[in-house]
């Protein structure tokens, strides 16, 4: 990952609270400059706290963070102002409007222009798909529609920096597409996105970069497709004998079978030899039609780099 300046840089980056938990415990992280950054790991692997931790909500106990080539909390108010940002949900003003609540954000901002107010908070509502919804009271608001104001609040101003965690929670498939296509444009327009979800089939589709936590490590970084390929993908036999071929499979090792109506995939041992397999099928008089191994997703990466599961439904 050293293709492209870095917008987010961490060395040693450390978090312990009082007690003994270390949350962050010696990060190296870098964001390239325009990528869509995901960043993974289960529940309590200290994600959250690294957010917090790069925009200054958090001082480290040690290890040092870099946002936007400034050192970070130190540099919060020269840097902030470029940052969007959408944390653990928005706070909002039930008795406020959507577009009013924009507004009272808007104006609690020293680098933001008033005169320009009202335009910008129009066209933020419009690009989230609130502007029909913007005159209602934030109370009536769903879930989703919330998360949708929250993230209008962070485009105000223009950003080269926004940190979303869990932008999609709440919303319908339709929402969930509309805000993926909504980060692909802002990635295009040069703004780089840092993403953190538990939707590893969001992370898949939408990010160009990856980062995986597991109990406040960081265990693995790079591009999607650079995760995906250190793991191996599971062999699929499709052919009119699937018992026959699941038979064979399990005597070569072939592991966490999983039988159709005409086929069979598993798990293939490090060491298995995929030609060896294949000539184990003819043997046995087993009818291949297609034989061979899937691309690994990012969903079997992170399982084999944590040894857990992941909730890819929501």
């Amino acid at each position: 990952m050293t293709d492209a300046a870095a917008v987010i840089e961490t060395r040693g980056l450390t978090k312990r609270y009082r007690g003994g938990h270390t949350a962050v415990d010696r990060l190296d992280l870098r964001v390239p400059a325009g990528s869509v950054f995901g960043f993974l790991g289960p529940n309590g692997s200290g994600k959250t706290t690294t957010i917090r931790l790069l925009l200054g909500l958090l001082a480290p106990t040690s290890g040092t963070a870099t946002v936007l080539g400034a050192p970070m909390p130190r540099a919060s108010r020269a840097v902030l102002p470029r940052v969007g940002a959408l944390i653990e949900g928005p706070a909002l003003y039930g008795y406020l409007s959507g577009r009013d609540n924009l507004v009272r954000y808007d104006s609690a901002d020293p680098s933001a222009d008033p005169r320009t107010r009202r335009a910008r908070v129009a066209g933020a509502l419009d690009r989230v798909g609130l502007g029909a919804a913007a005159a209602r009271k934030a109370k009536t608001y769903s879930l989703g529609m919330k998360q949708r104001l929250g993230l209008a609040a962070a485009l105000l101003q223009p950003r080269s920096l926004l940190v979303l965690d869990e932008p999609t929670n709440g919303l319908d498939p339709q929402g969930m597409r509309e805000i993926r296509t909504l980060i692909r444009e802002l990635a295009a327009d040069g703004t780089t996105v840092f993403l953190s979800s538990h939707l590893l089939d969001e992370i898949e589709q939408v990010c160009t970069h990856a980062a995986v936590m597991n109990r406040g490590a960081l265990i693995a970084q790079g591009s999607v497709a650079e995760l995906a390929a250190r793991t191996r993908g599971r062999l699929s036999v499709t052919g009119p004998d699937p018992a026959d071929a699941a038979r064979v499979l399990k005597e070569h090792g072939i592991t966490d079978l999983a039988v159709t109506e005409d086929r069979v995939t598993g798990e293939v041992p490090a060491d298995a030899e995929l030609a060896d397999i294949n000539a184990a099928l003819v043997r046995a008089g087993v009818r291949v039609r297609a034989f061979g191994q899937e691309r690994a997703s990012l969903e079997d990466a992170f399982v084999a780099l944590t040894g857990e599961g992941f909730d890819v439904a929501g």
